[in-house]
């Protein structure tokens, strides 16, 4: 049965110095979950590499194998041994990988909760995963459902609304303080990262006339190409200062570069226009007497800290919301889940159904010399339908089983006069020999009690003729005596279908077969007369 696996470090389990070591780009992804897939072990793969975490979901069916080449491809990759990685990544499996894939996309596992970026990288890691022909049934289902619900988070909770990044909070107080920020005209100071995510956020709240000033005029030209901006000088930032409505400065000098003495002249030629100074660097650009010229108003570092800490408050007042959300999402991924592993199963259930009809049709063949063309096919066609009934409701109960976690299934879920499977080793049975059955994987995997309670009663003795049952009922008539000898005669196979053989339900009795005998209900095995103990030895059993 396949497992989905996701292994991986975060800024909450490994220092900046390994994660540097870990991430990818784009490119360097994409060859690392081509390498994956390569492995027999690895049928699925996506790579998330962001500054904050690297994570691998894979889709395996041996589980220990596909783990052991992760770890040794990323400790490769990280330059360390295998056994350093282990105490520092994290690997959840199956719901448990999908509940965290869940949690990263709505920004409730990031440095800075409900942040928005964190969306984009996973769509982008999943669309580079896409392209790379390494994603299957099992990740195309996972990402779409992590992505659908990060937007349902987004949307139905406060999370996403108070804003906690510096740059995304100074738009949002220059919008509060002079209105929209259409047809406003910003001049931005400075050419790094912040100024970056600033310029952006600008851009997006439908400002129209951007310049950039910086000392190197190259890497202002390549910011302002971005953003459809111009390019501004030193020396023209007066000018530039006296025609904007918002300055934004975000440089590494260790020396304000905006004074007091050089805004109270460029207000003095701006016929009481407001002006507003928007100040993210540390030290400061703006000097802080430039507050008390008429007309300007100031916002710094202490004002947008401020206005952060105000909105963590409200994105972690919106956490509890948003995990009961995550959980309705990881509710329908699991089902999903639950439907895929009983699939294999029905589908070889279904197969050897059909090549029961086939064998008999082929054995009846050229015997019907009287049958017309038509009528041959009106009998297969019949044969068919009544295979494709006989196992529809044993289809439904398989799911059901499955997505149970490997209940036994009660007379009382049946129609009246219908036979139940009672387990799905039973099924898998039936299937074929050979085949694999996920539920009693499943159900190896954890423990499950009704294995060890089919042990159990493999390896009782046989109860005596006439004994009760514990329903008070005659269980195990004595007409039947020789039946349940044969059943408990002679040491039983090995192998883990022969621990529970298959069984047939009936208004809460259990009927067992001989290990020669055929699976048969007991209606149909009671129609026949009861062999005599003393019977002749020619006629045998």
């Amino acid at each position: 049965m396949s497992e989905l696996l996701a292994i991986g470090i975060s800024h909450k389990t490994a220092p900046l110095a390994l994660r540097e070591r870990l991430a990818m780009t784009e490119a360097a992804a994409e060859e690392f979950i081509r390498e994956l897939v390569a492995h027999e072990e690895i049928r699925e793969a996506v790579v998330i590499s962001t500054c904050n975490r690297t994570e691998v979901y894979i889709v395996s069916r041996e589980s220990v194998d596909a783990e052991s080449v992760l770890l040794a491809r990323l400790a490769h990759r990280a330059g360390i041994r295998p056994t350093e990685l282990v105490d520092i990544v994290y690997s959840p499996r199956n719901c448990d990988a999908a509940r965290h894939l869940f949690k990263v996309t709505a920004g409730l596992d990031s440095m800075i909760v409900g942040e928005h970026e964190i969306q984009g990288q996973v769509r982008r890691s999943y669309e580079t995963a896409l392209g790379a022909g390494t994603t299957g049934p099992f990740t195309n289902r996972l990402f779409r459902a992590g992505l659908q619900a990060g937007k349902r988070v987004r949307s139905e909770t406060a999370l996403g609304t108070a804003r906690v990044s510096i740059p995304s909070v100074a738009v949002d107080l220059a919008r509060e303080t002079v209105g929209p920020l259409e047809e406003r005209s910003v001049v931005v100071i400075g050419a790094g990262e912040t100024a970056e995510l600033t310029a952006r956020a600008l851009r997006e709240q439908g400002v129209s006339t951007l310049f950039v000033a910086n000392r190197r005029i190259e890497r202002a030209r390549e910011l302002a190409s971005a953003f459809d901006g111009s390019v501004a000088s030193l020396e023209e930032l007066p000018q530039r200062i006296r025609e904007a409505d918002i300055v934004v400065s975000s440089t590494s000098s260790p020396h304000p570069i905006v004074g007091a003495e050089e805004i109270e002249r460029v207000m003095e030629s701006r016929d009481e226009r407001p002006l507003l100074l928007i100040d993210i660097a540390v030290p400061r650009d703006i000097d802080a007497a430039c507050a008390d010229v008429p007309g300007v108003h100031v916002i710094d570092m202490d004002d947008l800290q401020a206005t952060v800490a105000r909105n963590l408050d409200v994105r972690e007042g919106e956490r509890a919301g948003a995990e009961e959300l995550i959980e309705d999402e990881i509710d329908r991924f699991s089902h999903w889940m639950a439907q895929q592993g009983a699939t294999p199963t029905i589908a070889a259930l279904r197969e050897h159904g059909a090549g029961i009809v086939d064998q008999i049709l082929g054995e009846n063949d050229g015997r019907w010399e009287s049958a017309s063309a038509r009528d041959i096919a009106r009998t297969e066609a019949i044969a068919r339908a009544v295979m494709q009934r006989l196992l529809h409701e044993p289809t439904i109960r398989m799911k059901a089983l499955e997505q149970g976690g490997g209940q036994r299934i009660h007379d009382s879920d049946f129609p009246s006069g219908q036979w139940a499977p009672a387990s799905c080793s039973g099924l898998a049975h039936l299937a074929g020999p050979g085949r694999q059955c996920p539920v009693l994987d499943g159900q190896r995997a954890r423990g499950d009690d009704g294995l060890d309670a089919d042990r159990q009663l493999a390896s009782q003795p046989p109860p005596a003729a006439g004994a009760e049952g514990p329903d008070g009922r005659n269980e195990f008539p004595a007409r039947h005596g020789k039946l349940d000898a044969d059943r408990h005669a002679g040491p039983r196979p090995a192998g883990p279908h022969h621990l529970r053989q298959p069984r047939l339900l009936r208004n809460d009795r259990l009927e067992r077969v001989g290990a020669g005998g055929q699976d048969r209900p007991l209606s149909l095995l009671a129609r026949r007369r009861p062999r005599d103990a003393d019977e002749a030895p020619g006629r045998g059993n």
